[in-house]
């Protein structure tokens, strides 16, 4: 078994590094923060002249057409500069299904317009990930002479305020007891966003949707919509991980130059056995999450079946979600006071773990879904 990357893998990693530690160093991470829309659109600017945002969208909408695990290594180093882009929103909540269940008509209207940089998307999956129970009601579609009418919230939408359309989930009403996935221009009437400000200073929205409508041509096919949004949340759980990855690395690198630097009683923090131990927790921590997630990433791109993707996914967000805040807890503490200057680099990468850590849901909701997957296998 070879667990080396590929030349392009390689490649696509080391351009998105150098890409992404050239234009988001942390003063400049600072500086968006202070904006009104929380988005580096020079950094986005880099990314689209890089062709960063083609790296998993077709060569014939002028995209790299890579897979999830190149996907993945952009995501990782994304982290690792905590670089406020909606990246993961737009690769994978909105391009990835619109490229793999879109009409001919969404693929050529968005497609190479996120190669570009000239479009951003997102999709409404927040409540799919926090609690099942909540997604038959929140959103309803109504056939209506030969169009669909939606009305209904969507909560937690990343990237709402800056998008150009969302990926939306909706049951069928008048029409059978079904689910069915639009792409929802959000400059069509009826479609209001509402911003809040999340943990990580991002700029989360409610997507409400007041008898907006939509042809047929909006609507993702190919497969049932529960299908589509169950393979959506797959690959953004692995997205997730990955920038989750980024940030724990960066933040123990972080942690280990500190400690090397700083001297107590004559000699470095870093000699002492305790601060050595805890940092050697991180590291096998940040270990346990990359294997995790490339090796979900690969059963992607191998792929593999739904339900074995699925459980690969949940491991992966399970790590990210309980080993991440082990290693952004650690790396903060082993700072000492510094760790607790909100102002002090190293407490972003706190807040971008905390986040991240319900995404998609948190730790337990990953086991029990794992353990729903023993038992069937069983």
């Amino acid at each position: 078994m070879n667990f080396d990357f590929s030349e392009s893998q390689e490649a696509v990693a080391a351009l998105a590094e150098q890409v992404f530690t050239g234009s988001a160093g942390s003063d400049r991470v600072a500086e968006v923060e202070r904006t009104g829309d929380r988005f580096d659109r020079e950094l986005w600017a880099a990314l689209a002249a890089s062709d960063l945002l083609g790296v998993s969208i077709g060569e014939e909408h002028g995209g790299l057409g890579l897979g999830m695990t190149e996907t993945a290594l952009v995501l990782r180093e994304q982290g690792r500069r905590v670089a406020p882009v909606p990246l993961w929103p737009t690769l994978v909540l909105g391009a990835m299904p619109i490229a793999e269940f879109g009409t001919p008509a969404l693929r050529d209207r968005w497609l190479r317009a996120v190669v570009l940089g000239q479009a951003v998307l997102t999709g409404a999956f927040s409540e799919w990930g926090a609690n099942e129970a909540l997604s038959p009601s929140v959103t309803a579609a109504r056939r209506e002479d030969g169009t669909w009418e939606l009305n209904g919230t969507k909560p937690a939408v990343p990237a709402a305020g800056v998008a150009d359309a969302v990926v939306v989930p909706a049951r069928t009403v008048g029409d059978g007891d079904g689910l069915v996935v639009f792409v929802v221009d959000l400059n069509t009437d009826g479609a209001e966003v509402t911003l809040s400000e999340t943990t990580n200073r991002e700029l989360h929205g409610e997507l409400t949707l007041r008898s907006v409508v939509v042809g047929d041509e909006a609507k993702l096919d190919g497969a049932d919509g529960r299908s589509i949004v169950e393979w959506t949340l797959a690959r953004a759980q692995v997205a997730v991980a990955a920038v989750v990855l980024g940030c724990c690395e960066e933040a123990t690198a972080m942690a280990a130059a500190y400690t090397s630097q700083r001297e107590q009683f004559g000699r470095p923090l870093s000699t002492n056995q305790g601060v050595a131990m805890r940092a050697a927790d991180c590291y096998i921590d940040n270990d346990c999450i990359r294997v995790t997630l490339l090796q979900a990433a690969w059963l992607i791109d191998e792929g593999r079946s739904a339900a074995e993707i699925a459980d690969a996914a949940a491991v992966a967000k399970w790590w990210s979600a309980d080993a991440g805040q082990r290693v952004v807890h650690a790396t903060q503490h082993l700072h000492g006071g510094m760790g607790a200057d909100v102002d002090y680099p190293v407490h972003r990468y706190f807040l971008w773990v905390k986040q991240l850590e319900n995404t998609f849901g948190g730790g337990s909701r990953q086991l029990a879904a794992i353990g729903r997957g023993l038992a069937s296998a069983g």
